[in-house]
């Protein structure tokens, strides 16, 4: 039975009203959106002590939500953060939650899907490690499908950014977390470079790292070279490359890469969970597209993500576009 058929069945008061709102989950209650309010003594709103992970779905059906999950839990015990909730609770209410948002997606439309969870309010009067008991929020929210569409066709120009990622020393990059500032100003720093401008930093040690929510891969003679996860958060849709790259027989190196490696590679591409795997055009002003974009592998691995998830992402993105 699909999600939608199911939602019908278990929740039929939402078709008879005529739902209008996206329902979001909000520590133990369903909730319209526009009803859930974070207090500003929150933590994850003053202090960015929160940690979240994002799924998107198919077709309605969320794609790798236990891989998603595991990563939210070692999130949650790497900052020690208690959601107050199992892992299977948190996956049953993630499930809830699109399911209840189901009846609003338009066609050929799909969600991220994102669980929060926050260390809680400051306690007015005490010390600042002391807090609440944890904040969880679970929503859906539409993939941007039109507005991604053009990168997706045409490629990403990738530039390299004078901030760079904040180094392991100083926090572990395995915590998927709310402090996203590091991303978000280097993001600010080269978004009117190209249309399609996207921001890859570099480590302290002046090696590629990550970008805001992404992955990247580089190929260079038939082979796939990504950064290791020692210095990046390894997404889910990195894992999945990876696995894929195995089965269709192409080499896969995960290790440090110079700029001048990244500039000169034959192609590239990001992996995140809303694009999948979207191609790269040009990296610092090199063109990257002598093959056409996406280039040979990047197709071939894109093909593969496609059949592996059982649904057409780049179609979905392009008739996005067309629309």
């Amino acid at each position: 039975m699909d999600l939608n058929s199911w939602h019908r069945r278990d929740h039929p008061e939402d078709f008879a009203t005529g739902m209008t709102e996206r329902t979001t989950y909000f520590n133990g209650e369903y909730l319209p959106e526009s009803k859930v309010c974070i207090s500003f003594r929150d933590r994850g709103f003053s202090l960015g002590d929160a940690v979240f992970d994002a799924e998107r779905t198919f077709g309605g059906e969320i794609f790798r939500l236990k891989a998603h999950i595991d990563r939210l839990y070692r999130s949650l015990e790497k900052a020690s953060i208690d959601p107050g909730l199992t892992p299977a609770e948190m996956t049953d209410i993630t499930r809830e939650t699109v399911a209840r948002n189901l009846p609003l997606l338009g066609p050929g439309e799909d969600y991220w899907v994102m669980q929060r969870v926050t260390r809680g309010l400051n306690v007015v009067g005490g010390e600042l490690w002391q807090s609440s008991g944890a904040t969880v929020i679970i929503e859906c929210t539409p993939l941007p499908l039109a507005a991604r569409a053009p990168m997706l066709r045409d490629g990403l120009d990738v530039f390299t950014p004078s901030h760079r990622r904040v180094p392991p020393e100083s926090l572990d990059p395995n915590i998927k977390s709310h402090n996203y500032l590091n991303l978000v100003m280097a993001d600010l720093e080269i978004r009117d470079r190209a249309p399609h401008a996207w921001a890859m930093l570099l480590d302290t040690r002046g090696f590629v790292s990550e970008g805001i929510g992404s992955n990247v891969f580089f190929v260079k003679d038939g082979e796939l070279l990504t950064p290791k996860a020692d210095y990046v958060l390894p997404g889910v849709s990195r894992a999945v490359v990876l696995e894929l790259a195995a089965v269709e027989g192409v080499v896969a190196h995960e290790e440090d890469i110079s700029l001048e490696q990244a500039r000169s590679a034959d192609e590239a591409f990001i992996t995140s969970t809303s694009f999948c795997i979207c191609p790269v055009r040009s990296y610092d002003g090199v063109r990257m597209d002598k093959t056409g974009t996406p280039g040979p592998i990047t197709r071939q691995l894109s093909d593969a993500f496609a059949k592996e998830a059982q649904f057409d992402f780049v179609g979905q993105y392009l008739g996005a576009l067309a629309e």
